[in-house]
């Protein structure tokens, strides 16, 4: 089948290529990512292939059914970036990879917490210029602190029992509560409780109307002063400059996000010799209590030979006009679920 590879990089040219050795797709990889400027370069693909901050809205894919394109293939687990009903009323199919490598970014978020706690990006600094000071690089211990999780599929799950291993006290929000969460100790609470007692909230659930802003300055005034938020899963889940105004005041101690709600423009890109335009972001980095990374949680081996696998099978799956578990239709309002995890 033709496919058109929409905002390729290097690892994802070597690692689609490899899962397609045995299955043969006809795989174009094309630099530029899929928009309504874009779409055209799709004529004569009865397939494409997307990644987050590509635009598959319905003036694109009106262009791509016009030129007879008939799947999107989604090369990650979110599909916000997707009109799903137009999509349907043009015939598109649309098929994602629900999960891959979750170890990667649970130990990611794992890996924000103790940066944060303990300063190692900020020592790390320090002694590149010789300086051995411990002033103002005081942690505390995990153990005993208490854990909110939002969101309690594979990767909250996942950062849960990373947590209970350190000690920690665990507990989550969800619609759907995990046996599996409960089994190892963790408490299931309504949000406000949650956000009252954790030391820490880590945030692992899709972006929907609902969750939109979840954590916004009537959430923030409810935590703990001096809690550390952690965000490797959607970055519109936190209100950016709401967030800044809890960094100022104390009320947040600690941010480390891997997402940020306006990091289409940002993300993924070498901008180190442009200005940033974006004063919000800039801002941001300005704390020494921030800790970004950029869209990094999920970039491992595992997680790269698992989206291409999946990537792959699902093309597949089409081609040969077979029901495909991994597609992706839209819902009436009234199913939608705020966290589905």
């Amino acid at each position: 089948m033709k496919v058109a590879v929409f905002g390729t990089k290097a690892y994802d040219r070597q690692f689609l290529e490899a899962a397609n050795s045995p299955k043969q797709h006809d795989l174009v990889f094309l630099e530029p990512r899929l928009n309504r400027d874009t779409a055209i370069l799709a004529a004569g693909f009865p397939a494409v292939c997307v990644f987050v901050h590509d635009q598959v809205d319905a003036s694109t894919l009106e262009i791509l059914a016009s030129n007879g394109t008939r799947l999107v293939a989604l090369r990650c687990a979110g599909f916000n970036n997707v009109d799903l009903h137009t999509a349907a009323d043009l015939g598109i199919t649309v098929v994602r990879v629900p999960a891959y490598s979750p170890y990667g970014v649970a130990e990611h978020a794992v890996g924000l917490i103790l940066s944060l706690n303990r300063k190692i990006h900020r020592a790390y600094n320090r002694v590149r210029e010789g300086n051995f000071s411990l002033d103002r690089l005081l942690g505390f211990n995990l153990n005993g602190r208490t854990v909110g999780i939002i969101g309690t599929g594979k990767i909250g799950l996942i950062l849960g029992q990373i947590m209970k291993g350190f000690g920690c006290h665990l507990l989550a929000y969800d619609v759907y509560q995990n046996p599996e969460l409960e089994a190892m100790g963790g408490k299931y609470v309504e949000l406000p409780e949650l956000l009252a007692n954790s030391d820490i909230i880590s945030l692992h659930c899709p972006l929907t109307a609902e969750t939109h802003h979840l954590i916004d300055d009537r959430a923030i005034a409810q935590m703990k002063p001096g809690v550390m938020i952690i965000n490797t899963s959607r970055g519109a889940l936190i209100d950016t400059e709401a967030v800044i105004e809890g960094l100022k005041s104390g009320q947040i101690g600690y941010l480390g996000v891997d997402v940020y709600e306006q990091e289409s423009e940002l993300f993924f890109e070498d901008l180190s010799g442009e200005i940033i335009q974006d004063d919000v972001f800039q801002h941001l980095t300005t704390f020494p209590n921030v800790l970004i990374t950029g869209h990094q949680a999920f970039f491992t081996e595992e997680a790269l030979s698992n989206i291409a696998d999946t990537t792959l099978a699902n093309i597949t799956d089409f081609e040969q006009g077979r029901p495909c578990h991994n597609e992706i239709r839209a819902q009436p309002p009234a199913e939608n679920k705020i966290l589905v995890s």
